[in-house]
C-alpha cells in the first residue's frame, strides 16, 4: 500500500484548500479541519487539539502518513511530528519558516484582533485576496470551505508561543521545507533547515506565500516525490 498523506490547512481557511492537490495524487489522502476552522468553526483553537486532530487523521489512514502543511498548517504539522513521531513517516512544511518576534509579532496580533472584531468583513477581504492571487480552481477550493477569521487571535498566539525549531530538532524523520521564492515567511529558513535532523529546502520560483497554491500540479509532484521517498525509508 502506498504511503498515505494527511494535509493540514492554513489559518482561517479549511481542508478544502487542498482539494486541487489531492485530486492529482495517486495515493490515499485526507485534509481534516482544525479546531475553529471549516466544519469545526466556533470551537476554540489550540496547538494541542490541532496536533491531536492531525494524529487522529493519520490513524484513520492506517497509523502512519506523510504530513503536508502550509502556513499555520506547517507549524501544526511540525508540532505533530515532534509529538507523535511514530505516526509521521515524513514532513513537508510549506510557508512556515518564520518566527514572528518583537514589534512584528505585535503587529500580527493587532491585525488578528481587528479581523476578529468583524469576521464577516475580514472573510470578504480574504476571499478577494485569494481570488486575485490564485484565480480559478485553487481559489474556488479555498472559498468553498469558508473563512473563520474569528479564530485568528488564538491562532496567532499559538504560533507565536510555539517553538518550531525545537520541534524540528526533536523529529527524527525526513523533512522538506518548501517556500515560494517571494514568500515573506521564508526569512528564517536557514535556521529552520539547520534545526532539521534530515532536512531539504525546496524553493518554488516566482511564488509568494499564497500564490504557491496556484500550481497544484507542481505541489502534487512535490508531495508524490516526498511520499515515495518517505515510504521507502520507513518500509
Amino acid at each position: 500500500m502506498k504511503l498515505p498523506v494527511v494535509f493540514v490547512h492554513g489559518m482561517r481557511v479549511s481542508g478544502t484548500m487542498w482539494t486541487p492537490v489531492m485530486s492529482r495524487l495517486d495515493r490515499p489522502a485526507e485534509a481534516p479541519d482544525l479546531p475553529g476552522h471549516g466544519s469545526r468553526r466556533g470551537e476554540p483553537f489550540g496547538l494541542g487539539p490541532a496536533t491531536e486532530t492531525v494524529a487522529s487523521a493519520v490513524d484513520r489512514m492506517g497509523g502512519r502518513a506523510l504530513l503536508v502543511g502550509m502556513s499555520l498548517g506547517g507549524y501544526v504539522a511540525i508540532a505533530t511530528a515532534a509529538r507523535f513521531p511514530g505516526r509521521v513517516a515524513g514532513l513537508v512544511a510549506m510557508g512556515c519558516t518564520f518566527r514572528p518576534r518583537g514589534a512584528l509579532k505585535a503587529v500580527y496580533g493587532l491585525a488578528a484582533s481587528l479581523a476578529a472584531r468583524d469576521p464577516g468583513l475580514a472573510g470578504r477581504l480574504s476571499e478577494y485576496a485569494f481570488r486575485r492571487t490564485v484565480p480559478g480552481e485553487p481559489a474556488e477550493a479555498v472559498v468553498a470551505g469558508g473563512f473563520s477569521c474569528e479564530a485568528l487571535p488564538a491562532v496567532v498566539k499559538a504560533v507565536g508561543d510555539a517553538d518550531p525549531l525545537a520541534d524540528l530538532a526533536a523529529y527524527p524523520g525526513r523533512v522538506w521545507l518548501v517556500n515560494g521564492s517571494r514568500d515573506h515567511f521564508r526569512r528564517d529558513e536557514a535556521g529552520f533547515l539547520r534545526a532539521c535532523r534530515d532536512g531539504r529546502l525546496i524553493r518554488i520560483p516566482g511564488r509568494g506565500h499564497l500564490s504557491v497554491l496556484a500550481e497544484p500540479a507542481r505541489l502534487a509532484r512535490i508531495v508524490e516525490d516526498s511520499a515515495r521517498l518517505a515510504g521507502a525509508r520507513s518500509a
